[in-house]
């Protein structure tokens, strides 16, 4: 695969860094703190793709002629978004409004040029089994899972004892839909094979 440009990724996420590397793309982690506050008004798939949207102007002086990459991923069950946990006990309160129910993972993807920005998302239903106290405290004890939104890695020990399937992408559950994102690169230009 050719980039036709450099790629810069607005992340720290190991698990972002880790989906771009094994698509075969060489990037640059470029990170600035950004507020993920949202309007109150803005439906779940909106949420994701304004902050996404959002994170990438806080990069707009700094692009010339990279693409950069900037993405946010919500957890919703219901109407209500859960976002990353403050401390143990909303970590708890979370997994355990997920046991047993199904939600909707969305991630909102974000390339920004300097000829503009292509905004996205994907959203995948995830199926939790009733989860016990004891399950939920051994993860959360040994996981921190405060940096998750929902408070959970798919790709952890929760993940691989608690989710019973989904529906939709299971990198998006990860937190970035890989798949779109090639087919998107592929369309601005960006790469080519």
């Amino acid at each position: 695969m050719n980039l036709q440009r450099p790629l810069l990724l607005a992340s720290n996420s190991p698990r972002r860094k880790e989906l771009l590397a094994s698509l075969g793309l060489r990037y640059e982690v470029l990170v600035k703190e950004v507020h993920e506050d949202f309007p109150a008004h803005l439906k779940r798939e909106e949420v994701a793709t304004y902050l996404a949207s959002h994170k990438a102007d806080a990069y707009t002086s700094d692009i010339t002629d990279q693409a950069l990459i900037t993405a946010d991923t919500i957890v919703c069950l219901g109407e209500r978004v859960l976002n990353k946990p403050a401390d143990y006990a909303e970590a708890q309160a979370m997994l355990q409004a997920l046991s047993g129910n199904t939600h909707e993972v969305i991630t909102g993807v974000c390339i920004l040029t300097r000829e503009g920005k292509t905004v996205f998302h994907d959203s995948t239903k995830v199926y939790f089994k009733p989860l016990t106290a004891a399950e939920i405290d051994h993860y959360i004890t040994h996981y921190k899972p405060y940096d998750k939104a929902g408070a959970y890695g798919i790709q952890e020990w929760i993940g691989m004892i608690g989710i019973d399937h989904i529906e939709g992408s299971y990198f998006n559950v990860m937190g970035l839909p890989v798949q779109k994102l090639y087919l998107k690169l592929v369309e601005l230009g960006i790469l080519s094979l």
